[in-house]
């Protein structure tokens, strides 16, 4: 678990080190003379050795940094204050970032939940949340953010179908899902990455496809349902303006028209309204029934 410490202001220490390291080339210049001092030596010799003790144990921790401090293999804790300060000089530490990282992952070619081949990218803003659990439980946590996240990916895009032409009653798609695929996506990455101390902020869909072998099929199959649907419109339009003209000429009483005529009219009207282009009306000089 992790452990903040405060260590102190390293700004004294400092001035003590360099302190320390001036009096040793006093003394050891005074007792190196003429008539050699053999005591004032050995006092330079004790100064420049704690100079260096003191020394060694400053650090500098920037802004959204922290250190990890160990001493002897056990863990002390993790220095998250910034500035110059001091630990103990025998401590070794390792510096670990905890500002917001980015992951723009590669686009991957996997199987959706039909079997469908698709290519999906995903970005992923993540950030330490848990020194220790980033530098001791796992070798190497961004490599580990990196596979993980690929595999969350791949295990979102083969839990979900690319779009419901294949399967209608689908509750989410990658396609149309929006904020549940992103929601999804989250909740998998947390899931992978809390043994790691890594805690996710946002993860997006950034690339979603069909594989290019079956890009040209898929493309001609949206394109027939969109036509089907449009067609649908404008034979159910056409009907009903059918017999709305049907039920109007009969109402106004303008016209009296036998079941054959009115079959006639009605698969004229039917072609005029429902036909691509322009209709090229045919003019009758005579009677309805010649």
């Amino acid at each position: 678990m992790e452990k903040i410490i405060k260590p102190i202001s390293g700004f004294l220490i400092l001035i003590l080190g360099l302190g320390c390291i001036a009096g040793a080339i006093y003394c050891f210049a005074s007792g190196a003379g003429r008539d050699a001092n053999a005591g004032l030596i050995f006092v330079a010799v004790v100064l420049f050795i704690l100079a260096i003790f003191l020394l060694k144990g400053i650090m500098i921790v920037n802004p959204n940094f922290s250190k990890v401090c160990v001493f002897f293999g056990k863990y002390v804790g993790t220095v998250k204050a910034n500035g110059l300060l001091w630990v103990n000089p025998f401590y070794s530490t390792s510096k670990i970032s905890l500002r917001s990282e980015n992951l723009n992952g590669q686009q991957l070619k996997v199987n959706d939940k039909m079997g469908n081949p698709i290519e999906i990218a995903a970005v992923i803003v993540w950030q330490v949340s848990d020194t220790y659990k980033a530098a001791f439980e796992v070798a190497d946590y961004k490599q580990y953010v990196h596979i993980q996240s690929e595999a969350a990916v791949r295990h979102l895009a083969m839990s979900c179908p690319y779009e419901r032409l294949e399967d209608e009653g689908a509750e989410i798609t990658l396609r149309d899902g929006g904020e549940k695929v992103s929601e999804l996506l989250e909740q998998e990455l947390h899931e992978r990455l809390a043994p790691a101390g890594i805690i996710i902020k946002e993860a997006r869909i950034s690339h979603l496809a069909y594989a290019q072998e079956i890009a040209g099929a898929m493309l001609q199959r949206q394109q027939a349902t969109a036509i089907v649907a449009a067609r649908f419109k404008i034979v159910e339009g056409a009907v009903g303006m059918v017999e709305l003209a049907l039920e109007m000429l009969s109402k106004k009483d303008i016209v009296n028209l036998d079941e054959e005529k009115k079959a006639a009219m009605v698969s004229n009207l039917m072609v005029v309204l429902c036909g691509e282009k322009g209709a090229q009306p045919v003019l009758n000089t005579g009677s309805l029934y010649q």
